[in-house]
């Protein structure tokens, strides 16, 4: 038996994989002081020119931008530049891991408290890209490290940190209203979620993703241990697993469903697509904020046991792809255009209501997003045994109505409703990359 359609995983990506030998057989159907970072600001070159890993670990290479991905055949670069024309960890290809948390400004804090903290956060984060501690006076017994230090010794991982604003933090408080980005706003009531507030919102997020999870979370945690008296933590998600390709040169993942995951999801290296879907263009009002891009972050609970007890059939109709390949019930190889039109006994080969379908530019008037998306688990729910984990959704694009369009059309139809719940949710804008010498503090207050 179903149960009431639930918000379903959003992407313009099939997520499905296949077995084209089954088709015949298949149905149709802060205390701590910041003083010592702020010279640290600006000085990205001297610090890309030691190029030294923490601990002195030496890097295995650069990119040569946000960006880039490593040649193929070649072993992958150690770093990604923190410093471009757009934010590093949106076009970057996907790392294998995440920690993304969101932060609200504390009581009391001023303007010129929050200014500060991005400049320290300037400072630290163009540090730990560069596999180098958070820097500061070393050696001082009577004050804490300044570094917490269990990055000492690993590679950067290709860490890249991506900031955003959320749309509370344009209120009043600091005097951004007239920053605002035209497009930031909370996001509408969508069909089927039942959001929490504790996982829901935020006027600060930091996306820290690497292929390796301590690296990730160092980063998160030193930028923390930096905002002591100005922000608070709200909320934070460890990803294990990407799931999706921001690159064709990378293989697809898989969901915790099973399915490989992003397959039509946009190339990155694509810059006339990123141009017309992701990056916010001259036409915002805003300009400090073009060059940026939108984030949707959702975390959505997968009802696995459920899901493990369905056919095989069933899955695949959901999805609208084998299981095994990742091919459209249309098609035989993972990367085949499904054929939306095909039927078979009067039915669409692909389902209605399958996710391939609704989710699909096709179905969309061509509207697109960027996926970036990482699964997760919070353990076992005590009560009833079942595992507790799912898909924490990222994905960037030039404006949120983007998502709202494909989120209702997903929420209302898609047969993935059975199996999934969005439970937490936000919306920021992320603004462009920095030139030298330039911090997030200036950039955001002008």
């Amino acid at each position: 038996m179903k149960t009431p359609p639930q918000g379903p995983v959003p992407d313009d990506t099939p997520d499905i994989t296949p077995e084209p030998a089954q088709r015949a057989s298949l149905p149709a159907a802060s205390a701590v002081s910041r003083r010592r970072l702020l010279g640290a600001v600006g000085a990205g070159a001297a610090v890309a020119g030691a190029a030294l890993g923490a601990g002195g670990t030496a890097l295995a290479g650069r990119d040569s931008g946000p960006g880039a991905a490593a040649p193929a055949g070649s072993a992958a670069p150690a770093t990604v530049d923190f410093r471009g024309t757009h934010q590093a960890g949106i076009a970057t290809p996907s790392q294998d891991r995440l920690c993304f948390a969101t932060f609200d400004v504390a009581p009391g804090a001023t303007r010129a408290d929050l200014a500060a903290l991005l400049t320290t956060w300037t400072a630290a984060a163009e540090a730990m890209t560069l596999g180098r501690p958070v820097p500061g006076d070393e050696g001082d017994l009577n004050t804490p490290p300044d570094d917490t230090g269990e990055a000492v010794g690993l590679t950067p991982g290709r860490l890249t940190i991506t900031l955003g604003y959320g749309p509370a933090l344009f209120d009043d408080r600091f005097g951004l209203t007239a920053r605002r980005p035209s497009a930031l706003r909370p996001l509408p009531k969508l069909p089927g979620e039942n959001l929490d507030p504790a996982l829901t919102g935020g006027d600060l997020c930091v996306q820290a993703c690497a292929d390796d999870p301590q690296v990730a979370f160092h980063a998160v945690r030193n930028l923390r241990r930096l905002g002591f008296g100005t922000v608070l933590p709200r909320w934070m998600e460890l990803g294990f697993g990407r799931t999706s390709s921001t690159s064709h040169q990378q293989a697809t993942p898989r969901n915790l469903m099973g399915f490989k995951d992003g397959t039509r999801n946009i190339d990155a290296r694509d810059e006339d697509v990123m141009g017309r879907h992701v990056w916010i263009g001259q036409e915002e009002p805003q300009r400090w904020i073009r060059g940026g891009a939108y984030l949707v972050s959702r975390k959505i609970r997968m009802r696995m046991e459920q899901w493990d007890r369905d056919r095989l059939g069933d899955q695949q109709d959901v999805f609208g792809r084998y299981k095994g390949s990742g091919a459209p019930l249309t098609g035989h190889g993972e990367f085949d255009t499904p054929d939306f039109a095909a039927k078979s006994g009067g039915r669409y080969v692909i389902p209605d209501d399958a996710h391939i379908r609704l989710a699909s530019p096709e179905h969309n008037n061509g509207l697109r997003i960027l996926r970036r998306g990482y699964s997760y688990t919070d353990g076992i729910d005590q009560q009833t045994g079942d595992l507790l984990g799912g898909l924490f959704f990222v994905a960037f694009m030039n404006s949120p109505d983007r998502f709202v369009t494909l989120q209702r059309v997903l929420g209302a139809h898609d047969a993935l409703n059975e199996y999934i719940q969005h439970i937490g949710s936000g919306v920021f804008a992320v603004p462009p990359g920095l030139a030298a010498g330039h911090d997030w503090g200036e950039q955001l207050f002008g």
